[in-house]
């Protein structure tokens, strides 16, 4: 069931995207929150001493998205789970970057929580998942995007169906597939390959 917040938070994007610069300015304030919500959640499950703070988080993806004028937005999910990817690869450059700047050590580590990819809720390291999901997206690229709306945006299963354009069932169902394979994969390791 769609709330009046989210009418509004669609509305002011295809308000936007028809060309209406003053409805960015309306949007920021109503999604600013939501954001800053997504990177809290990603950086708690960062390493401790990691030096990208939320606002910076929020602040990057927020200029990425400001910079996609062109892109048809959808409605809040969509939005939404645009910013989440966003993010996701803010953190994967951030952690190249660290494990270069460390000459190959030190690579950043994620715990996966209650919507867990990994049931033990060990740390996984955050450029080895993104490596698997790069080869779930290319054996299966609706499961691939399905973590990305559920695990990386926050989405529930009746949100991702909706951006998706498919059955909650089937969410349902792609999504422990997809739990299953990566969680195969990342035990397996970088490396190997999982038929």
């Amino acid at each position: 069931m769609t709330t009046p917040h989210q009418k509004e938070v669609s509305q002011l994007l295809r308000d936007w995207r028809g060309g209406n610069k003053a409805a960015l300015d309306s949007l920021m304030p109503i999604v600013y929150d939501e954001l800053r919500r997504l990177a809290s959640g990603f950086l708690r499950r960062e390493r401790s001493d990691h030096t990208l703070q939320t606002t910076a988080l929020v602040h990057e993806a927020y200029i990425h998205l400001v910079d996609q004028d062109q892109t048809d937005w959808q409605n809040r999910t969509h939005f939404f789970g645009a910013a989440a990817q966003l993010m996701r690869r803010i953190l994967v450059d951030h952690a190249r970057a660290h494990r270069a700047a460390k000459r190959g050590g030190g690579a950043l580590k994620v715990t996966l929580n209650e919507v867990a990819v990994d049931p033990t809720g060990q740390d996984i390291d955050v450029i080895a998942l993104d490596e698997a999901l790069n080869e779930l997206a290319a054996l299966d690229s609706q499961q691939s995007r399905l973590v990305e709306l559920r695990y990386f945006s926050g989405l529930s299963i009746e949100e991702t169906a909706e951006v998706m354009g498919i059955s909650p069932a089937t969410v349902k169902r792609q999504w422990n597939s997809a739990r299953a394979w990566l969680h195969r994969r990342m035990t397996v390791g970088t490396g190997q390959s999982e038929k």
